[in-house]
């Protein structure tokens, strides 16, 4: 039998208890052993639950105990997760974890830890909730070189986006559903700033090229300046504005990057609506390749765990190799890089002005809007920066995918 212990009895650290127990014969097949539950640390009590009497408050009652072959962490935020991830895996044990902050900010070296150690440091529920992306990066893909990753990352934002085209709301609308529904917290700034995508894809970006990608270097912009008038325009180009992070690789340099993008209607993330998300990984001999599923909830999230939570018991002894070089990847400058640009302007500002500052632009029109709206031709982001700052006042623009 294989003791774990679970650290944190959240939504997700009691999903992990719950699929533990509930699927212990199925798991124990496929991990070779019997895997139980010994101790959950909580800050908190837990009169009536039927795991009460394996809740403790001391993170030392665990590591005292050889008997803990396996750490999962679901408590979130950077600390005392990384202090007590980083003397579990000193200590000899594997941990499986679900925390997108931690593994952003320490991965690397806790990777680096586990393969000394000859254990194991796993994060599928890090990116993505119950979707396997980690895994496919690390071991099915590894053939390849990963010239793009480009993902739907956050489920509140993509089902707030969903709304506003669907039933033409407002940001602030979408906003107070979301809320009512569970989906986005009182204090949304995490989700609707950007910041939970950006995290998640600076672990993706870390895999996909094997450095460290630090997530406080990615351009990072949220949807709080989408309206219900951009939906408008989106739906008459046939596109759709979708919250993406991305990383990519052209001639050698690679970007990243977290922003509303306009995708037309025949990509294949333009589809992906409401809490669900997806990513988008090209090689350069798989070529396209796209994971899809619920991004988060759960039982979905506490499955990917306790998918890992197998994996460690599996390979009891045996590091999986996992390349993340800690040397830092320094991304390539942004305003190097082309691509074009949806952009609304006031109705009075002048045809001449917009071509002076521009060049040769496609004009959009939305019946019932009166402004001026175009989509520029290809340039790069500093040309456009530099366009925009000589045109004047503008009110909104989305970069074009």
């Amino acid at each position: 039998m294989v003791n774990v212990a679970v650290l944190g009895y959240g939504t997700i650290g009691s999903g992990v208890v719950e699929v533990l127990q509930t699927n212990t014969e199925v798991i124990a097949q496929r991990a070779g052993e019997e895997i139980a539950v010994k101790y959950i640390l909580d800050l908190r009590d837990f009169p009536g639950d039927p795991n009460a009497d394996k809740v403790v408050h001391d993170y030392d009652i665990i590591d005292k105990d050889e008997d803990v072959q396996v750490v999962v962490e679901c408590m979130g935020g950077v600390e005392p997760a990384y202090t007590f991830v980083k003397r579990a895996l000193l200590n000899g044990r594997s941990v499986a974890t679900s925390n997108k902050e931690l593994v952003a900010k320490h991965g690397a070296e806790l990777i680096a830890i586990a393969h000394e150690k000859n254990i194991n440091f796993l994060f599928e529920a890090s990116v993505g909730g119950g979707i396997p992306i980690i895994r496919p990066l690390v071991q099915c893909l590894t053939a390849d070189v990963i010239e793009e990753v480009s993902g739907i990352l956050n489920g509140t934002t993509n089902y707030m986006l969903t709304r506003m085209k669907e039933e033409g709301i407002s940001f602030e609308e979408a906003l107070k559903e979301a809320q009512e529904k569970g989906y986005a917290e009182l204090h949304p700034e995490a989700d609707v700033e950007g910041y939970d995508a950006c995290r998640k894809i600076a672990i993706l970006s870390s895999l996909a090229f094997g450095q460290q990608v630090d997530f406080e270097d990615i351009y990072t912009e949220g949807i709080t300046s989408i309206t219900a008038e951009d939906i408008r325009y989106a739906t008459a180009m046939n596109k759709s504005i979708k919250l993406l992070g991305n990383s990519w690789r052209v001639d050698g340099k690679i970007y990243a990057m977290v922003c509303p993008m306009l995708l037309d209607n025949a990509h294949p993330l333009s589809g992906v609506n409401d809490v669900f998300n997806a990513i988008f990984v090209r090689g350069n001999m798989v070529d396209e390749t796209m994971f899809y599923g619920k991004g988060a909830g759960k039982l979905p999230t506490a499955s990917a765990v306790a998918a890992d939570v197998v994996d460690c018991v599996k390979h009891t002894g045996k590091n999986i190799k996992i390349l993340w070089n800690p040397e830092k990847l320094t991304l390539s400058d942004l305003g190097d890089f082309e691509r074009q640009y949806f952009v609304r302007m006031p109705a009075d500002a002048e045809a001449k002005a917009i071509t002076a500052a521009f060049g040769a632009v496609e004009m959009v029109s939305v019946e019932g809007i009166n402004e001026k709206a175009f989509i520029t031709g290809v340039m790069k982001e500093s040309a456009f920066n530099e366009a925009a700052e000589k045109a004047g006042h503008i009110i909104n623009r989305i970069r074009l995918d």
